[in-house]
């Protein structure tokens, strides 16, 4: 019988209006593996969560942020994405009002919204799924 170590976790790629253009919101993250580094807000999975309902609470707990209409955008399973262990990741997306204002809590060191065409560095595979909502949300 196999047994397997794979964890789940949830991202949530949030956008919001700003101008003409949109704006998309990162954490910086406070923990290794990539301290120090921008983020989509995410994390794991707790036992008999729902994937959207944990979505939707590691968006709260790391900036504040409710966002109730997420819609899943896929899934990110490369081995190697987390140097910790191997995790697969469900990646939701989400519109925030235009006046939204994200705080960094929780194992988040700071929130921040950046134009999303000129975004920072970021940690795990973050770029990928990032890319993927793009296109697919704003063309």
């Amino acid at each position: 019988m196999r047994t397997s170590k794979i964890f789940v976790t949830t991202d949530a790629i949030i956008f919001r209006k700003a101008g003409t253009g949109h704006e998309i919101l990162f954490i910086k993250r406070k923990n290794e593996p990539f301290k120090g580094q921008w983020a989509i807000p995410g994390g794991f999975v707790d036992e008999g969560e729902d994937l959207p309902d944990a979505a939707r609470r590691e968006l709260r707990e790391e900036t504040g942020l409710e966002v109730r209409e997420l819609e899943q955008l896929g899934a990110f399973g490369k081995p190697g994405r987390d140097p910790r262990q191997h995790t697969v990741s469900v990646a939701y997306v989400g519109f925030a009002e235009e006046n939204a204002v994200a705080v960094a809590a929780d194992d988040a060191a700071e929130a921040k919204w950046f134009s999303v065409k000129v975004l920072p560095e970021l940690a795990f595979d973050h770029a990928d799924i990032v890319t993927l909502a793009l296109q697919k949300y704003l063309p």
